[in-house]
């Protein structure tokens, strides 16, 4: 397997494992007769090593890095092209050049020059950042395929897409092609995960693992079908083996300087989950830098949406609020009528009886509660009282206008509502109580006229 450092996947590291089958891929577009699969894939045959980015499994070529090295240093300190002061001067170009990354430095006539890149040591615009490691088995399948073109484009063709990927499979029955995801990717370039289940005979099905599929995609002239299509770069999404990890880590990548690579460990934010990767020249830093931009944008797009729905579910809460609100003042209602049909039914029922001790005791508790409510000295006093004390204060306010007094609106709010549920249940209560004294006078009526029937029915 070998990692992809520039992979344009995001803030993720990807694994990919171009390896090559031994044989012809035989499990696309036939169907086999063995017993464990309707459907047989060739797997590859170096799956017990890894190659990531070449980092895991570099040649080993001592006396050419050798001669490259000493051409490299002859070229940056001591240059016998011209034979004079020049050669200071082209040492210090040379220097300049192996610095920046970029260039060809001459040092002598008879050999050719050293060629500069960007992953040669003494590169000075390089520098190590982190990208996530994935967690997915190489049986779930999934493979990244990166396409030259807009999501929007991908996303309006995407059953399109999938039949396309079917016919590239074969066209096999037994084998449906899904769509794990679709994201966008800086410079107009789209990101889809896919992957593909293989349904047996006997009603059973399983995902192909990302290897496999991933080897035939790399074939020749299926590759040049993906080409046509759109892909500019496939690769797998498999997790790191801890051996893998412990090799990456080991083994600084090219041109990377050990010290900065061992620095880079140590100050990994998370190092369960993140993987120090390098970062050479001003292109792979700009790129990165586009998706974090990107990143940030979906992240902010997702972040409107929650506050979308945030504001959604509190107008719904207030809506709910107001309609258990306006469902208690029914019921009240509905309990005062239910009262009162009751009052009613319960008149009629004791016509022509006399006041029971119980009833007398409740028309004596009603005329308290009245006097009370009538007294100067309580409720209706009290009341008067505070009437007095707000003119008071208005008065004053008027008079000294520079001391002003503020009272919060939430504050203010609630003292209007406790006052009007005081008055709104005072208003009820003399409702209340004044029906009752009503009934009282119609139940009195009732007994005088039955004393005076009896009273003539006797004389």
């Amino acid at each position: 397997m070998s990692f992809n450092f520039g992979a344009p996947a995001g803030s993720t590291a990807t694994t990919a494992t171009p390896a090559a089958p031994t044989g012809t891929f035989g499990g696309f577009g036939t169907t086999t007769t063995t017993s464990g699969s309707a459907f047989s894939f060739s797997a590859p045959t170096n799956t017990g090593t890894s190659d990531l980015g070449g980092l895991f499994s570099q040649p080993t070529q001592a006396p050419v890095q050798s001669n490259q090295l000493i051409n490299t240093a002859s070229a940056l300190s001591a240059p016998t092209l011209l034979g004079d002061e020049r050669d200071a001067i082209l040492a210090k170009w040379n220097q300049l050049q192996a610095f920046w990354g970029t260039g060809k430095g001459y040092f002598n006539n008879n050999i050719p020059p050293v060629e500069f890149t960007q992953e040669n040591p003494f590169c000075r615009f390089k520098a190590v950042g982190y990208s996530c490691m994935p967690n997915n088995k190489d049986e779930d399948g999934l493979v990244v395929l990166i396409f030259n073109r807009k999501e929007a484009d991908i996303r309006s063709q995407q059953q399109q897409l999938i039949e396309s990927f079917h016919k590239i499979l074969g066209g096999n029955q037994t084998l449906t092609v899904n769509v794990e995801g679709v994201k966008t990717l800086p410079d107009d370039q789209t990101e889809v995960v896919i992957y593909v289940v293989e349904r047996s005979p006997n009603g059973t099905s399983r995902r192909v693992p990302a290897t496999t599929l991933y080897a035939h995609f790399e074939q020749a002239n299926i590759k040049t079908s993906l080409q046509q299509l759109g892909v500019t770069l496939s690769m797998t999404r498999t997790e790191l083996s801890p051996a893998q990890i412990k090799q990456l880590l080991q083994n600084p990548p090219a041109g990377v300087d050990p010290i900065i690579w061992e620095q880079a460990k140590v100050d990994n934010p998370d190092s369960e989950k993140l993987i120090p990767v390098p970062m050479v020249g001003f292109k792979e830093l700009l790129r990165r830098l586009k998706v974090q931009d990107q990143m940030t944008k979906q992240h902010q797009t997702r972040l409107d949406i929650i506050s979308e729905d945030i504001s959604e579910l509190q107008k719904n809460q207030t809506t709910t609020l107001a309609k258990i609100a306006q469902y208690k003042r029914k019921l009240m209602e509905l309990s005062h009528r239910t009262l009162q049909v009751l009052i009613k039914q319960e008149i009629q029922r004791k016509s022509g009886y006399a006041i029971q001790a119980d009833e007398e005791q409740l028309r004596v508790q009603l005329d308290t509660i009245q006097c009370e409510l009538n007294a100067p000295t309580q409720f209706k006093g009290r009341l008067n009282e505070l009437m007095s004390q707000i003119r008071m204060q208005n008065h004053f306010g008027a008079v000294k206008s520079e001391e002003r007094y503020y009272v919060d609106a939430d504050l203010l709010r609630e003292i209007k509502q406790h006052l009007k549920q005081q008055q709104e249940g005072l208003s009820h209560l003399i409702s209340i109580i004044k029906d009752d004294l009503e009934d009282i006078k119609l139940i009195e009526h009732g007994l005088n006229e039955n004393i005076h029937i009896r009273g003539g029915v006797f004389s």
